[in-house]
């Protein structure tokens, strides 16, 4: 039945509906894992036997593999088929995810870690680019994607509540098993439902010259962020690393500019609509991680917050963030041009984080920090659900699951490079602070409130950061994006001699 109506290019597939469920379900359980883990972070590593200097590696190895197999992940996703790439990218990630829950020691947690990176880069792009193929029509379009761009944005503060529960409750084993039913139910969904549009493969040779530089390029780039923040911006090897990594970005391009099939085609990032979305989603991610982090430290360590009652603390923004998604920006979006919701929800989530520039010790949960996740949460929704949209619109069927990744790599990246800047800043000015105030303080007492009152110090410093990076990325939305409504002429030409799309993608088959 859905088989031959997705074959019909234009054509919806009648199991679209039920399709989005699994698809989400999937994305969820990624995007938990990211901020799941680290609640149960202390007691994983006081379990394990992780010294101080190691833990960090429970993070980065699945960030590195991760962020640094994104674009062979989307690229495979082309070359297999969705469905299957999404398949067996659950399947590896229920099963690393086991290996976890199971560890007995670092270097079986560290394995399983980057395990789930690795599968995590062929399921991410392969779900984002399902979306883009089944979803055809302007108005459902926007819906599915305003419900991904809600999981997406959500998901993360999600994994902070109910790791929460499940390391205070049970156990943190649990914040890995807890995988394996969202990944056995989305990969059985899947597999009955998925109709994959036909004529979407992509099965020209496997660039491995481009695999190879890519995948060491992005390692090195996300290396060097975590290395900075622990080991700071001048270490040997951080410098190292960042050298290394804009040597290998850099032949990376001029190598896929020469081979015939590369593996992501550079009409993929240079046309100006994605280019600014890659760009601006980036920089929105590395506002936002790096507030995640201090936002919890803030709730736990100042306020003295219970991990349930912090991951509690963060709905405000979930509610914000699904409101945004699923109410503004999918009511608007086949209304107006997307730049117009994605530059003002950038700049509503700024509004939100300055709230945050003026938080002090005792500041009130109610009068400062739930008007600033609601306004967080409602201008990132609003902006997210059109950038996810837009960056797979008028994309070639077998360039979609590059198209994808590309999104997922903007946020890796971002998600590394806003945990390591921010924490920097927010550390040197803290130890300044109390460098500044602690010969003042002659009591035990008096010592811990200089304590705490320079990690709100350096907090507040490295959110006004976050606030400007919030601007250019709005900037950037408002100058880059200029694809018109759905269903209208673009606003300008692409300037990339590819010309922008002027109706919601019916995905072209490729010839």
């Amino acid at each position: 039945m859905s088989e031959t109506a997705a074959k019909a290019p234009g054509v919806p597939d009648a199991g679209r509906w039920k399709a989005l469920v699994f698809i989400a379900l999937a994305q969820l359980m990624v995007v938990l894992d990211a901020t799941i883990v680290n609640i149960a972070l202390p007691s994983a590593q006081q379990d394990l036997g992780i010294s101080d200097g190691n833990r960090q590696w429970v993070v980065t190895a699945y960030a590195l593999a991760f962020g640094g197999l994104l674009l062979f992940g989307g690229r495979i996703a082309d070359l297999w088929g969705r469905k299957r790439a999404f398949v067996v990218g659950l399947g590896g990630f229920a099963a690393a995810s086991a290996l976890g829950g199971a560890a007995t020691n670092e270097a079986m947690m560290f394995g399983a870690r980057a395990l789930q990176g690795v599968f995590g880069a062929l399921l991410a792009p392969a779900a984002l680019s399902l979306l883009a193929v089944m979803f055809t029509d302007a108005k459902e379009r926007a819906k599915a994607f305003g419900i991904y761009g809600a999981i997406a944005g959500g998901g993360g503060a999600v994994g902070l509540i109910l790791g929460g529960f499940l390391t205070e409750y049970l156990d943190w084993r649990w914040t890995f098993f807890v995988n394996i039913p969202f990944a056995v139910v989305a990969a059985a969904g899947a597999y009955f439902v998925i109709r994959e549009p036909e004529g979407g493969r992509n099965r020209s040779p496997l660039d491995i010259p481009g695999v190879i530089l890519s995948t060491l390029g992005l390692v090195a780039l996300v290396y060097g962020f975590t290395r900075a923040e622990s080991d700071g911006w001048s270490d040997t090897l951080t410098v190292g690393m960042f050298v290394a990594s804009g040597v290998l970005l850099l032949a990376f391009v001029l190598v896929e500019a020469k081979v015939k099939a590369p593996l992501l085609p550079l009409r993929v990032v240079t046309e100006r609509n994605r280019g600014g979305i890659y760009l601006s989603l980036g920089l929105a991610i590395i506002a936002m991680f790096g507030l995640f982090l201090f936002l919890t430290y803030y709730l736990q360590v100042v306020k003295g917050y219970s991990p349930v009652k912090t991951g509690f603390a963060f709905l405000p923004m979930i509610a914000g963030m699904i409101t945004g998604s699923t109410q503004i920006g999918t009511r608007l979006m086949t209304r107006v041009a997307p730049r117009l919701l994605m530059g003002p929800g950038f700049l509503v989530a700024a509004l939100g984080m300055l709230l945050l520039t003026r938080l002090e010790i005792g500041s009130s949960y109610a009068a400062l920090l739930l008007p600033a996740m609601l306004l967080l949460g409602l201008g990132m929704g609003t902006a997210f659900m059109p950038a996810m949209s837009l960056a797979t619109q008028g994309v070639e069927p077998r360039d979609a699951g590059v198209a994808s990744a590309m999104v997922n790599t903007s946020q890796q990246v971002g998600g590394a490079i806003g945990t390591a800047l921010l924490n920097t800043i927010a550390a040197s000015a803290t130890t300044s602070y109390i460098t500044d105030h602690i010969a003042g303080a002659t009591s035990r007492s008096q010592q811990q409130l200089v304590q705490l009152e320079g990690m709100v110090q350096g907090y507040t410093s490295a959110i006004w950061f976050a606030v400007g990076i919030l601007v250019v990325a709005a900037t950037i939305a408002l100058t880059f994006v200029n694809a018109g409504r759905p269903g209208t002429t673009a606003v300008a030409g692409s300037g990339s001699g590819e010309g922008v799309e002027d109706e919601v993608p019916v995905p072209v088959v490729a010839h």
